[in-house]
This record gives C-alpha cells, structure tokens and sequence, in this order.
C-alpha cells in the first residue's frame, strides 16, 4: 500500500489535562470546558509542553465523543496555540463502540488520535477495521495506539503482522497502570512494555515512537524513567495531580514544570 502522507511525530511532552472521569470536584483547576482546556494548553506550552491530548465535555461535564465539540476545540487550538501539537481521542469509558470512535475521527478529520487497540477490535476483526486504519494512514492522521499491557502490544504486532493496522510511522503509548482509585505506577512497569517493544521492532524492522504515561504519586519518576529510554512522556491531571515532592498541584502547567524541573540535566 502506497502512503499519499507523513504523520507528525509524537511531542516530547504532551499534557493530558482532564481525560473523561474527573471533574472539579476532584481538582478545582481542572478544565471541562473548551475556554479552560485552551488556556490550560497555553499555560502548559508556556511551562514547556509541546503538545495537548485533547478530551471535550459536555453541558454537564461529562465525556463526550462530538465532532462540533472536537472542531470547536481544535479551531480555538490553533487559533491560540499555533505550535501546540493537537490530539483528540476515541476513548470509549464503556460509552461508545467501535463504529461511533471511527466515525467521530471519520467527521472530526484530525491530524492526531488516540485509539484503544482494545477498543478498537472490540467487535472483532472486521473489513471496517482494516479500512479505517488504511485510510486514516492514507491521510496521513497520526494514530497513537494505546496499550495497557506486553500482551497489548504484541496484539498490535500481529495486528501489523497480517497488515490490519499500517506499520508505517507507528505510535505507542504505554499506559502504566488502570484507572482505578488509588493507583500507583512503578518506573518496573514500563520493563515489560519495553522487552515487548523491541520484540515488535525486531520483527517488523522498524522503529516506533512512543511514549507512556503513569498514575500516582510516581507519575514524574515514571516518566523520567521512559525518556531515559529514548521514550516520550505524557503528563497532566488526567492520570495524577501529584507533584514529584508528594505536594498536591496547583494546575496542569506545574505538573510540567515539574517534570522539567526533575530531569537530570535540570540539575
């Protein structure tokens, strides 16, 4: 299959500031709405972020898949943080199926997604699977696959393998951990994740780009601990409010500064 586009690379540092479950009980500075989630991407690129995962809300505060919404958001994006790469996502929260995450990516016409492997073959392997990884591909989207787990990612590999998903320019985020109360990720989890990597590499003669992300109060560590291996982070309220001291943050641009703040050359 011949590819008519190239996809951006992964940001170095993408914040992800409210994901689907979480509201301003959990964190006053937590943005719903798409005036707060613009400035919270703008004060997030100022503290060093150069790109947003992007969730929209609606009237009630709650997860949403809508192509107005995601449009609305993505416009006032660009329109105030010019150089701020941009992804949505398709993640269900037990809310949608597969057809309506490829349909919201269908209308929305993204440069960049985030996709459940999970999710997205929840219903099996069908010709609509296949064809809207290949013509996402076509396009030029870039598609990041989310990945919960080793036996996630060797998944995607067969999945490759028998050329369902592109292997051009793959993207991989690896999710240290579930969202569930209390949740602490190790900077150990990401191991498996890595040793299953390279068995993807190895085989399909490539090299990916990925990323992780982490929950609790070892979110900077973990975090650390993946650039250290060549990887890309992403950070932000979504999966932790916790400050590498063990202090609660004040928002999303101080989980930045943060991290920036606790790698090594920082010091």
């Amino acid at each position: 299959m011949t590819l008519t586009a190239d996809q951006s690379p992964l940001p170095a540092i993408m914040i992800a500031p409210n994901g689907a479950r979480k509201g301003k009980a959990d964190h006053p500075a937590l943005p719903v709405t798409i005036a707060e989630t613009v400035a919270t991407a703008l004060a997030c690129q100022e503290a060093g972020a150069d790109g947003i995962h992007a969730h929209v809300r609606d009237a009630e505060g709650k997860h949403i898949l809508d192509a107005g919404l995601y449009s609305e958001l993505l416009d006032e994006l660009t329109r105030q943080t010019p150089n701020l790469y941009a992804q949505i996502t398709t993640e269900a929260v037990g809310q949608y199926g597969p057809a309506e995450q490829r349909a919201i990516v269908e209308a929305v016409e993204p440069t960049a997604v985030s996709i459940s492997v999970k999710e997205m073959l929840s219903d099996g392997e069908t010709a609509d699977v296949k064809r809207f990884y290949h013509a996402q591909a076509e396009k030029g989207v870039a598609i990041q696959h989310i990945l919960y787990d080793q036996q996630q990612v060797l998944f995607l590999l067969d999945l490759c393998r028998r050329d369902i998903i592109p292997i051009h320019n793959l993207q991989l985020l690896f999710v240290l951990g579930r969202y569930t109360d209390g949740q602490v990720s190790s900077p150990d989890d990401l191991r498996p994740f890595i040793k299953a990597k390279q068995s993807l590499e190895e085989e399909l003669q490539l090299k990916t780009d990925w990323a992780c992300c982490a929950f609790g109060s070892q979110e900077t560590d973990c975090l650390l601990k993946a650039e250290s291996l060549g990887g890309k982070v992403r950070i932000g309220f979504e999966n932790n409010m916790t400050n590498k001291d063990g202090t609660l943050a004040r928002d999303n641009a101080e989980r930045v500064a943060d991290l920036i703040k606790a790698r090594p050359t920082a010091r």
